[in-house]
């Protein structure tokens, strides 16, 4: 592999690593957001409260089931025929609930107290109960479909591994890869370093012993030549008409 696919390889493995953590992180972002807002009347993000919705009661017109759905706060005398809004139901059937329904007509209840007559499209049936201000959480604005059945699936355990345990063990497998084979690389060029330190030493050692072998030579080179030199000396002492004392 030539340099330039080696980092072209490169920028997309960081980039697909990068990603990976980004998803978990979101996933984990969003889980933690829909175990603390979403179904809350107590709470709200942004100014708006977030439903998901778990009935097909205006599917009709407006919205399925699985959709999350945004309401805001208003004042309730606001509200007019043909608005949905968000309240906490008191019929027999579901009462505690939250529902959204749509305002079929503004009315009183038996006591006098201002509010009003909902409906689920779907059924086209009035709802038992007048929904009076006191119970009104807001009023619907939008949604998105079918993003509540993705956070209630990341609110099981099975949502948890695939969208949140998976990707980060694999970004710890792959940290925990890449780790040992910096390790590996390290000791290898560690290794590396000391044979080639010890091939100095050895050419070192190798070139002191060449040296010493050429002092050796050249010292029985002259411890040679020596006695040729006396030998030649005598011979000059003895020869005759040699000078004598």
């Amino acid at each position: 592999m030539n340099s330039s696919m080696k980092k072209v390889f490169n920028i997309i493995k960081t980039t697909l690593v990068w990603l990976m953590v980004l998803l978990a992180v979101s996933m984990m972002i969003f889980t933690v957001i829909s175990c603390t807002t979403f179904n809350r009347n107590d709470r709200s993000l942004l100014g708006y409260k977030m439903y998901i919705v778990n009935s097909n009661s205006m599917a009709a017109t407006d919205f399925d089931a699985g959709a999350l759905i945004f309401v805001k706060e208003v004042d309730p005398s606001t509200l007019k025929e043909g608005d949905i809004i968000t309240f906490m139901s008191q019929d027999t059937d579901s009462f505690g609930e939250t529902v959204t329904h749509k305002i079929r007509k503004v009315t009183t209840d038996a006591e006098g107290n201002p509010g009003f007559i909902t409906y689920g499209t779907t059924t086209d049936t009035d709802d038992e109960t007048i929904v009076t201000y006191p119970y009104v959480l807001g009023q619907y604005k939008s949604h998105i479909p079918g993003l509540g059945f993705f956070f209630n699936f990341l609110k099981t355990t099975p949502g948890y591994f695939v969208c949140i345990f998976t990707p980060f063990m694999l970004i710890i497998i792959y940290e925990g890869v890449k780790f040992f084979n910096l390790f590996r690389r390290y000791k290898k060029e560690q290794m590396e370093e000391m044979q080639a330190e010890r091939d100095k030493i050895e050419a070192e050692k190798a070139e002191n012993a060449k040296m010493l072998e050429e002092l050796r030579a050249l010292k029985a080179q002259l411890e040679g030549q020596q006695p040729v030199a006396v030998e030649a000396e005598k011979e000059l002492d003895t020869a005759p008409g040699a000078e004598t004392e």
